[in-house]
């Protein structure tokens, strides 16, 4: 009788072995790791999955250092990119006529008529210019600040709709030059910053030589604005400051038609980058902005509060007595 087939095979494949021919056996050796370095890998990786779910769903904390110097560098790129683009006056004029036969045919281009009618109050279109020079800043900073103070955790996230609002403006003053209206040959529009010799915008006096003046699709004057408005009325607690918040932009709108900065068509493209900027953001975190908790969740969980096991033993040795 033979011996049986498992212990012939056995000892062949050994056979093999010893005469370098199991190369089956030597490629799978390699590949075998001890079973406790494979769970710690999979491990890690599990682990660090989790951390990245977890700060998508709930953004951790944000430094007030790296915060600063994000928004430095990037408001410096932004300026930097804006003021680099190609002036092409031919084509900007050729856009400007083209955007302002569109708002015709619509019946909506009524831009000329609020600019002259609003020129004639010579108090009102001054403070206007001064508004469009100072509060696109100034308002958006201070929501930044507040969101940084009062709402660490979605600070984030708020602050990513408006990076990612900023960055596809930038592609459309790249791709889309447009004269603004005052700007545009035989458009009959006022500019009011010329006009009443007060500084109101880079683009006129003698800050038009450091400013792209073709730089009017989209307007980040509606993008921003609507960006702090909408901020501070989903997250402000008091009834009449949410009213605010949604007066912001409006007032902003009526600002750049009224001193011939944008056409209604330039607030529309400010309004769309802002809308791709918060689909970005919700698409990243999982959940909207002003959904997100206002603290972080890690700062919310409270550690259980433990007894030494010796406090409770008098308590239950009394008890079973």
């Amino acid at each position: 009788m033979g011996e049986p087939t498992e212990i012939q095979r056995g000892d062949t494949r050994r056979a093999d072995t010893a005469h370098g021919g199991g190369s089956e056996a030597t490629e799978a050796t390699p590949a075998r790791l001890p079973e406790g370095a494979t769970r710690a890998a999979q491990s890690r990786t599990a682990a660090l999955r989790g951390r990245i779910r977890d700060q998508r769903r709930s953004p951790a904390r944000p430094r007030i250092w790296f915060e600063l110097a994000l928004i430095g560098i990037s408001y410096w790129l932004y300026s930097l990119v804006r003021n680099a683009v190609p002036e092409q006056e031919a084509i900007a004029q050729k856009h400007a006529r083209w955007i302002w036969d569109l708002e015709k045919d619509l019946g909506i281009a009524v831009e000329r008529s609020i600019n002259h009618a609003v020129d004639g109050v010579g108090w009102l279109i001054t403070g206007m210019n001064y508004y469009y020079a100072t509060l696109h800043f100034i308002i958006t900073i201070g929501v930044l600040v507040w969101l940084y103070r009062s709402h660490p955790g979605r600070y984030v996230a708020a602050r990513t709709v408006l990076f990612v609002t900023t960055g596809i403006a930038l592609v459309g003053f790249y791709f889309f030059p447009l004269a603004p209206p005052r700007l545009m040959t035989d458009g009959g529009f006022i500019d009011t910053v010329q006009s009443h010799h007060t500084w109101g915008s880079f683009a006129s006096g003698p800050a038009a030589h450091v400013s792209n003046l073709y730089a009017a699709m989209p307007s980040m004057h509606i993008g921003w604005s609507m960006w702090c408005g909408l901020a501070i009325f989903f997250l402000a607690r008091r009834t009449w400051v949410r009213v605010l918040g949604l007066m912001y932009p409006a007032a902003t709108l009526v600002v750049i038609i009224s001193t011939a900065n944008h056409f209604w068509m330039d607030a529309v493209g400010g309004e769309i980058c802002l809308a791709v900027g918060f689909l970005a953001a919700r698409w990243l975190y999982h959940e909207w902005v002003y959904r997100l908790p206002r603290v972080p969740a890690r700062e919310q969980a409270e550690e259980p509060v433990t007894v030494p096991e010796q406090w409770s033993e008098p308590a239950v040795s009394s008890a079973r007595r």
